[in-house]
């Protein structure tokens, strides 16, 4: 019933602006924080295909939104590749085994996406039920590099110096090694819309800690390798790859086999559509710590920033995930802000 995010990713007319945040479906609810009780663990909740649908409907009725995103993690995709992780409470997801050699990659499988990560596809079908198709659900992945930078480095960093000296030292191990991440992710994508999913999002989070030469090789290959895989099964199905601190790339990125590029916002609006060009749908990009300041200067920046990026193939959204101290009532002012924009 609500497609705007559709029509907008596909460079259609729409009537307004549609409006959706990353991690919307998380912990600036109150309501989020009484689901994850019910668990021990965070992985837990991710794998219980009736509580993330729960989970991924809460922003839909209480901030509402113009679409849902399947609650879920990007790295999901090693587990089922036969790496496990632990997800530390206030630390982040941590690795016990890490990939140091050919021998390591050769122990892991191609994901199913439909058998592999079942929990994932239950999820978006309960999701769809329940929606009714009143808005769309978009599912997502981690670009091959931003997991292989998981993978090699056993957990978060500022530099990622291990998977980058694999990078340098070893390019053929590391481009085995991508090679059977880009596949497995490319199954888990078709598998999500096979299983619902309305549109699809490619999140390269450590996209900008590369040089430019050393990304296009390690990480926009294979990310153009999933958008092919992808449009060639489902060609109607948008796909938005967001790459965080990549605005040395958006030439390049603005060549890939997709419908929308997702700007940080770092990125001028203006300068990044020279760049790209109007054949893109833009995503983002407002500061997720705009949302920390009172209503009026939320209206301000998000009036700002929505004149420069324009009404056609533009979808609003923060350049980042919502940070988790945000007030609800923060973010409903930006939602309301961009839904009345006239």
């Amino acid at each position: 019933m609500n497609d705007l995010i559709i029509r907008a990713a596909k460079g259609e007319k729409v009537e307004r602006i549609p409006v959706w945040l990353m991690r919307q479906a998380g912990r600036i609810l109150p309501q989020y924080r009484k689901v994850r009780n019910k668990v021990k663990d965070f992985k837990e909740l991710v794998k219980n295909p009736e509580l993330a649908c729960e989970v991924t409907l809460q922003p839909v009725n209480i901030l509402n939104v113009d679409a849902a995103i399947i609650f879920s993690d990007i790295l999901v995709v090693p587990e089922a590749m036969g790496l496990p992780y632990l997800m530390i409470e206030s630390k982040g997801p941590y690795f016990e085994k890490t990939i140091k050699s050919v021998k390591d990659i050769k122990k892991l499988n191609i994901v199913s996406g439909r058998e592999d990560l079942k929990y994932v596809m239950d999820a978006i079908k309960l999701v769809k039920k329940e929606l009714n198709g009143s808005i769309p659900l978009i599912g997502f992945a981690g670009a091959p590099w931003t997991i292989f930078a998981y993978m090699v480095e056993g957990q978060g960093s500022k530099t990622f110096s291990k998977a980058k000296k694999l990078l340098y030292t070893n390019p053929l191990i590391s481009h085995e090694l991508l090679t059977k991440i880009s596949k497995s992710t490319s199954n888990y994508l078709i598998g999500q819309i096979n299983s619902g999913a309305d549109m699809v999002q490619i999140f390269d989070s450590w996209a900008g800690i590369l040089s430019p030469e050393m990304y296009a090789e390690f990480s926009l290959k294979y990310i153009s390798e999933i958008c092919d895989e992808v449009k060639k099964n489902f060609p109607s199905i948008p796909i938005t790859v967001f790459a965080k601190d990549a605005f040395f790339a958006l030439q390049k990125l603005s060549k890939l086999n997709c419908n929308v590029i997702g700007l940080d916002w770092t990125m001028d609006p203006v300068e990044s559509r020279k760049i790209i060009g109007p054949g893109k749908t833009l995503q983002g990009n407002l500061d997720p710590c705009v949302l920390y300041s009172d209503f009026s200067t939320i209206k301000k920046v998000s009036l700002k920033m929505i004149q420069n990026f324009g009404k056609h193939r533009y979808i609003a959204n923060l350049g980042h995930g919502v940070y988790p101290d945000t007030k609800v009532d923060n973010v409903k002012c930006f939602i309301d802000t961009v839904k009345n924009y006239n």
